[in-house]
């Protein structure tokens, strides 16, 4: 089941997504169905331009992101790949749904694009077991870690290269039903595949990931856990439209602008 965030110019909505690829349509709900129950009002609305697609979920707590989780991106950067999982935390202002502009910093000259699986917890969630951590998620999204990389290389703190507004992209919809450890994700500019692989490529798998995270905080309704980028990370540049793209979940996408 494909669950959407939206907006035809009023308070934001939900809505199942119903309908093939080109064809959907938004079968309205009451209230927001993670926190509370929701139920089919009975309204369906066609996803056209009078519709905006808002981020699936603004986490109330925390986005905790996982690095270096494929060994080709690892290598391509000159990383080695640790024992441990790195974990880092990118705040909720950077989150901006599908088609909201990826804004570069200023201060910053090369920003990369970042495909990732992204993970959306369900509930209450500290110290579970990877055989149990598939009761504690919602569901999944597509993500776009957009990356100052060349802040990232000055600093050993990522923060002012992964937590600005609008470096992290979520979306179109979260799917409630996804094979996540067979599918494949794909990063595109202007329509040119630049990164792909497969979530099967990942050193640690989803249940592992939300096991390990669940170790170090507690995880809260709405959370949203990252689970790595493949390689091919690539050099965003004003006026780009960059895809994020998860096999049978959707495609999220964004342009990219930089203000003068």
């Amino acid at each position: 089941m494909r669950i959407a965030r939206f907006t035809t110019g009023s308070e934001p909505q939900y809505a199942i997504v119903d309908g093939e690829a080109g064809n959907e349509e938004l079968v309205v709900l009451t209230g927001d169905p993670m926190y509370t129950p929701g139920s089919v009002t009975g309204e369906r609305i066609k996803l056209t331009d009078d519709v905006r697609l808002l981020a699936p979920v603004i986490p109330r707590s925390k986005i905790v992101c996982l690095g270096r989780n494929y060994a080709e991106h690892a290598k391509e950067l000159g990383n080695e790949v640790d024992d441990l999982p790195l974990l880092f935390l990118k705040p909720n202002t950077a989150v901006v749904g599908p088609d909201d502009p990826i804004v570069l910093p200023h201060y910053a000259e090369d920003v990369q694009l970042e495909a990732e699986l992204a993970i959306v917890i369900s509930r209450v969630c500290k110290d579970v077991s990877p055989e149990n951590a598939e009761q504690y998620i919602y569901g999944y999204t597509c993500a776009n870690d957009v990356t100052a990389r060349d802040v990232q290389r000055q600093e050993k703190q990522w923060f002012r290269a992964k937590g600005f507004d609008t470096s992290l992209p979520l979306g179109p919809w979260i799917e409630t039903e996804l094979a996540h450890d067979d599918v494949r994700v794909y990063g595109r500019i202007n329509g040119e595949t630049v990164q792909e692989g497969h979530s099967a490529d990942m050193i640690t798998d989803v249940a592992t990931v939300v096991s390990l995270v669940s170790e170090v905080t507690t995880l809260l309704p709405g959370d949203v856990i990252l689970t790595g980028t493949p390689a091919g990370v690539t050099t965003l540049n004003h006026g780009d439209v960059v895809e994020v793209e998860v096999e049978d979940l959707g495609v999220l996408r964004n342009p990219v602008i930089r203000r003068g």
